[in-house]
């Protein structure tokens, strides 16, 4: 799963890291928490040189009136399910990132927050899915972000993580027909992966700052539990 994303670095080394230009009406702010319902800076298959920003929940094209959406897609149904089929036949995207959040149920206890992200680089991209919501007097365009089976790091935090996508085929995310993606939807190699205990500020999506990301102080902050 993928319940909360964040996006803080600058916005020239994010348009220098995907070589595309922000073209989202309010700009590029850097932002610590991103929620559900919030906005996602993506870039998808028609504008492959442009970062825009798409609502997250994919709205069901059949919805009255627009709603929150859904926000995460199992890669491995994801082109059997009704909702999800236009998108995944031909709306493929990058939902571009600095780190997503997950939550680990402890022995019945407090769920306990954690920050996962890449160590070496100023962004990568998650696998997601597009569309547009056109109701009598809005038009949404919106985003979905594709889960896979956890990696071996992901595997003790929580039973699923987002498809990250190795930056070498991002371009074929985006390009590829529907079968080749399918393949592209692989946990991310561990190894490239670091994860590590935060407070539970990020459960508040107002708190939107840069102590969202510090790590807490205590012995087994980090990944050094998961590592033997």
């Amino acid at each position: 799963m993928c319940g909360r994303n964040s996006l803080f670095v600058s916005q020239g080394d994010l348009e220098t890291r995907f070589d595309a230009e922000v073209v989202a009406d309010g700009g590029y702010t850097p932002r610590y928490n991103i929620a559900p319902g919030d906005d996602l800076e993506v870039i998808t298959n028609e504008a492959d040189d442009e970062i825009d920003q798409y609502h997250w929940g994919l709205i069901p094209f059949w919805a009255d009136e627009p709603e929150e959406g859904i926000i995460n897609a199992r890669s491995e149904t994801a082109d059997k399910k009704r909702v999800f089929k236009r998108a995944w036949e031909s709306r493929p995207c990058l939902v571009l990132s600095s780190g997503f959040y997950e939550w680990k149920s402890a022995n019945g206890g407090p769920k306990q927050p954690y920050r996962i992200h890449r160590e070496n680089g100023p962004a990568f991209a998650m696998a997601g899915l597009w569309d547009v919501w056109e109701g009598e007097a809005d038009t949404i365009a919106c985003v979905t972000i594709l889960t896979t089976e956890p990696n071996d790091l992901m595997e003790p935090i929580h039973n699923r993580m987002p498809v990250v996508l190795p930056e070498n085929v991002e371009s074929e995310w985006l390009s590829a027909g529907p079968d080749a993606r399918k393949e592209l939807c692989q946990p991310y190699p561990e190894h490239d992966l670091a994860a590590y205990e935060i407070s539970t500020r990020v459960n508040n999506p107002g708190n939107d700052d840069p102590t969202v990301i510090e790590s807490l102080e205590h012995e087994q902050s980090g990944l050094g539990e998961f590592g033997s």
